[in-house]
């Protein structure tokens, strides 16, 4: 099982990938495109080109994990988009549960997490 505390560093692929790869070629984007190694217990979080779905790929010590979350309607309602350098956004741990609850992690920058899952 995955566990993400807040202490987890989170990287976020700015730019869509071909959700066809499996493990080894997101690892391979892991460490030619945003240059992380890919074993590092990190996790890395990529959307497709028409925002339909996640993947997150985490490596824990003994396997990988490759996780697929596919919107049943509709795309994503938040992803950055790419800087001119840079390939990846970190994330924190509350920005991670509110993608993955396809909510717009910006607005809860100031605000308490129950508050904002109650408005």
């Amino acid at each position: 099982m995955i566990q993400v505390v807040p202490q987890q560093r989170i990287f976020l692929a700015l730019q869509p990938v071909d959700f066809r790869r499996g493990i080894d070629g997101l690892c391979g984007i892991c460490r030619e495109v945003l240059c992380r190694d890919p074993f590092s217990g990190y996790l890395f979080l990529f959307t497709n080109r028409r925002r339909t779905g996640l993947k997150i790929l985490a490596y824990d010590g003994g396997g990988f994990w490759l996780c697929y979350r596919r919107l049943s309607e509709g795309r994503l309602t938040w992803w950055p988009k790419g800087e001119s350098e840079s390939h990846e956004r970190y994330l924190a741990t509350f920005e991670l549960q509110a993608l993955l609850m396809n909510m717009d992690p910006s607005r809860w920058k100031h605000r308490n997490f129950k508050e904002v899952l109650q408005a």
